[in-house]
């Protein structure tokens, strides 16, 4: 047993190490800016979390290009891609993006609570939003196991892939969908929430976890390379690899999370570094149709209304479909499952 444990753990982390190779990587380990930028007129440092990169290398050019036709000046960007709890320890701890795309509020809240991002950051656009999707699973071509929903997953046999919410905003997601479904299934059993049947249905799919990642594209690469049956992870991430050509089958569970991602200005490193304009303007481009149709090509739920309806036979809405509200809100699900003796951390302990 403990040789097929090793063999396992090597086989995830071979398969995280070779991350960079097939999906282009997380961005730099040390936070410094990932690209060297030529010399332009302003740059931009981007700091966000691993899952946004590969919709961003095709936005980017385009706000280049908008912003030189408007303002005459050439633009470049340095960039960062890391797990989004890492980017914003980060950007927190002194790197200096100008603006940041995270994959969830919470972690936006971290840098508002450190000097760094105004409190009136959800005053922008979709309460600051730039992109939304939900939590789906997925399965090897012709979904071997049978899987339909979240309950699958805590049959015997069944080996689970999800990142580490420790460090992964893209896994409070995953968990934050699990937990939920059991509040759900809960609900429709005995009419009202209990909290206690959801941490069970948890800790019955953590039971199976076979791989703990550091990010969301990690977690993604390490299902590339055969480890587990099936992934916790969003929608996006899977449409994007299926339009490369990845044999995938992604499975929508009944009861999932609604999954809303953030941009913001570093308002006290654009001041620093005197790139507020181009800042601000990218982050607002962020919300335009032209963008929102990037974000969508890459498997997003746009926030944009008109670009969403555009795509919406792309976009199945579950029937329990459920937001953070429903869990009471970042600062309830803060407290109940991610504190120090939260739901979380008692489900990793086994009590």
């Amino acid at each position: 047993m403990k040789l097929r444990s090793r063999s396992r753990q090597l086989h995830a982390w071979l398969a995280v190490l070779l991350l960079a190779l097939t999906l282009s990587g997380c961005g730099g380990g040390n936070n410094a800016a990932a690209d060297t930028a030529p010399k332009s007129d302003v740059t931009l440092v981007i700091g966000a979390y691993s899952v946004a990169k590969d919709a961003m290398a095709d936005i980017l050019p385009l706000f280049a290009e908008k912003w030189k036709a408007e303002t005459g000046q050439s633009i470049s960007f340095q960039q960062s891609y890391e797990a989004s709890g890492t980017q914003a320890r980060a950007i927190a701890g002194g790197f200096e993006a100008d603006v940041t795309l995270l994959a969830m509020e919470g972690d936006v809240d971290r840098l508002v609570k450190a000097g760094l991002v105004k409190d009136n950051w959800k005053d922008r656009g979709a309460d600051g939003m730039v992109t939304r999707s939900i939590v789906v699973l997925g399965t090897r071509e012709g979904n071997p196991k049978g899987i339909k929903d979240f309950s699958d997953l805590t049959k015997p046999g069944i080996k689970v892939l999800y990142p580490n919410p420790k460090t992964s905003g893209g896994a409070q997601w995953d968990i934050n969908a699990i937990y939920g479904a059991g509040l759900k299934q809960s609900e429709e059993k005995e009419g009202a929430k209990d909290p206690a049947a959801a941490k069970a249905f948890l800790a019955s799919v953590h039971a199976n976890i076979e791989s703990l990642d550091k990010s969301g594209r990690a977690s993604m690469a390490a299902f590339e390379y055969g480890v587990g049956d099936v992934i916790v992870t969003y929608e996006n991430e899977l449409l994007a690899r299926i339009a490369q050509g990845v044999k995938y089958e992604v499975v929508i569970p009944k009861n999932t999370i609604l999954i809303e991602n953030p941009a913001a200005v570093v308002d006290k490193y654009v001041d620093k570094h005197g790139t507020r304009a181009a800042a601000e303007a990218f982050v607002n481009f962020l919300m335009t149709p032209e963008a929102q149709e990037v974000f969508a090509k890459h498997g997003f739920r746009p926030v944009d209304q008109n670009v969403y309806k555009e795509n919406a036979s792309r976009f199945p809405v579950p029937e329990g479909l459920f937001d953070i509200s429903y869990l009471g809100g970042w600062n309830e699900v803060r407290s109940t499952l991610y504190s120090k003796k939260g739901v979380w951390y008692q489900v990793l302990a086994g009590i």
